[in-house]
């Protein structure tokens, strides 16, 4: 009966630690599916899963606080899915709807958005900020782009491309951000 026990306590701690890992998984769900439904045209879709993404990425990270289950590997794994879900899929957005009239400057554009986004997350992993972020956050970044997306019909295209430029330098700059 006591190894029965030890047994069970010992799968409800591990499945306990990867909750917030569960939720980064489901994040980068959603950034998959959006890319997919930027691939297919349907962008609202698209818009659909990025926020939902934001959702779930804001509950990892206080699940793991609250529960005292923050590690090395969920950093490492949110920041993968945050680029995918706050980088390509808000770039892949931006440029299939609109900045592929740009040609090979709309391409590079979106290639920009999407390094610095890595740039940002790269510098975010080995800092040890307390209460701040250095530079925006990617997650913020990208829900921007892809809340621009809505506005479609009222912006022009060169606007666009200032857009993702000017959060591509921001997540990239030095100022302080406070944690929210």
């Amino acid at each position: 009966m006591i190894l029965f026990q030890h047994l069970v306590d010992n799968t409800v701690k591990k499945l306990r630690s990867q909750i917030a890992n569960v939720l980064t998984i489901i994040n980068l769900g959603l950034g998959g599916f959006a890319i997919i439904y930027v691939l297919q045209g349907q962008y609202h879709f698209a818009v659909l899963f990025i926020c939902l993404a934001a959702i779930f990425d804001r509950f990892d990270g206080q699940i793991a606080r609250k529960l005292n289950i923050t590690s090395s590997l969920g950093k490492q794994l949110d920041s993968l899915c945050d680029l995918i879900s706050f980088g390509v899929a808000p770039a892949l957005l931006l440029y299939q709807s609109t900045v592929f009239e740009f040609g090979i400057a709309g391409s590079i554009f979106t290639i920009i958005f999407i390094a610095c986004g890595a740039i940002r997350l790269a510098r975010f992993a080995i800092s040890e900020q307390e209460g701040f972020f250095i530079g925006l956050p990617i997650t913020a970044a990208g829900c921007i782009l892809t809340l621009s997306h809505l506005m479609n019909a009222m912006i022009t295209p060169p606007v666009f491309m200032f857009l993702i430029l000017s959060l591509s330098l921001l997540m990239i700059s030095n100022f302080r951000v406070k944690k929210v």
